[in-house]
């Protein structure tokens, strides 16, 4: 569990995680993802070139994933019905269940994840907002897509405009497809998924979730390869940006608790005035050359039991004179 340093003290103190604050944040995030969808929508035609352009790159480095997918895809049902509901839900399903699980299971390590997902699906949305890009399956038919989501409707809760139920298409961006956080995403679950699962499967795993993702969004027609490319770039990105973006929020969220902060240092972490260890010392004496200080030159000490310091026995201890006049009476 990650640990901060109290001031003064040298000593570690554990940051507890909360579900009830962490909630929220995760919340945030989803939504700043669903309003980024939304307000990315642009012009079309911008959309439909930016699509074109894609095309005419992969053409160029002679790379084409999409075409014999797809095409694959609308030929066999087996195959594409089930990538379809891959598509529509797992992203959904499978990112939070594994940030859940390292909030439970991995708790070291899950400021740095989670840091590290949200830093990158903010980055992704800048890219929704810059590059509007029309997806394949909503080129001309001349291109040589086929909407799979459109042909399988009737296996699953969407309809024909991308993974959104039916009747909602209208409150999704379908020209969101630059870059595709599916593949980013499930890039992160599988990082996760090999370094901290542990076993054998976990690793398996790992590697073939964000590889099945990149193969279901390509032959659904939802993604060009390089959109899948530029999804991992984008967690590339995100994870270098993730310490300087995690010690801004240490930073901000000492600042928004100053008091705590100065309790902190002004009394060491101790809560309580430092005075002379085994020293004796009445309170407010730092140390024990002070009550000589006060009681100036030639003036004796008081050894009454009132400097004996806190907790000493409260008996009356005879003085000297009475201890002469107590001899000779003997």
């Amino acid at each position: 569990m990650p640990q901060t340093v109290t001031p003064g003290t040298g000593e570690s103190r554990q940051i507890r995680l909360r579900w009830w604050t962490e909630l929220p944040l995760i919340l945030l995030v989803y939504g700043c993802y669903s309003a980024g969808r939304l307000l990315a929508r642009g012009d079309v035609s911008t959309a439909v070139d930016h699509g074109l352009a894609i095309l005419r790159v992969e053409q160029f480095l002679r790379i084409n994933a999409e075409h014999p997918l797809n095409r694959l895809f609308t030929r066999e049902a087996w195959l594409g019905v089930p990538a379809d509901f891959w598509y529509a839900s797992l992203h959904y399903l499978v990112t939070p269940l594994i940030l859940v699980w390292i909030f439970r299971f991995r708790s070291a390590h899950y400021r740095a994840a989670r840091t590290w997902l949200m830093t990158s699906t903010f980055i992704g949305l800048i890219g929704f907002t810059l590059l509007p890009t029309c997806p394949p399956r909503l080129l001309s038919p001349e291109h040589g897509f086929v909407d799979t989501m459109a042909q399988y409707s009737s296996y699953g809760w969407w309809g024909g405009q991308a993974s959104a139920p039916r009747g909602l298409g209208s409150m999704t961006n379908q020209y969101a497809a630059m870059p595709s956080l599916h593949v980013g995403w499930s890039l992160w679950c599988g990082v996760m998924l090999w370094r901290y699962g542990g076993t054998r499967l976990t690793k398996v795993l790992g590697v073939a979730y964000p590889l099945l993702t990149t193969i279901v969004v390509m032959g659904t027609a939802n993604h060009y390869l390089l959109d899948a490319v530029a999804g991992a770039v984008v967690m590339a990105a995100g994870l270098l940006l993730a310490p300087p973006v995690a010690r801004a929020g240490t930073a901000l969220r000492a600042r928004l608790s100053p008091a705590a902060t100065a309790v902190t240092g002004r009394s060491g972490g101790a809560g309580s005035p430092i005075v002379g260890g085994g020293c004796q010392t009445s309170t407010g004496e730092r140390i024990p050359r002070q009550r000589e200080d006060r009681l100036g030159p030639g003036a004796e000490p008081d050894t009454s039991p009132r400097d004996a310091g806190e907790g000493a026995p409260d008996w009356d201890l005879p003085r000297s004179g009475e201890v002469e006049s107590l001899g000779k009476t003997r």
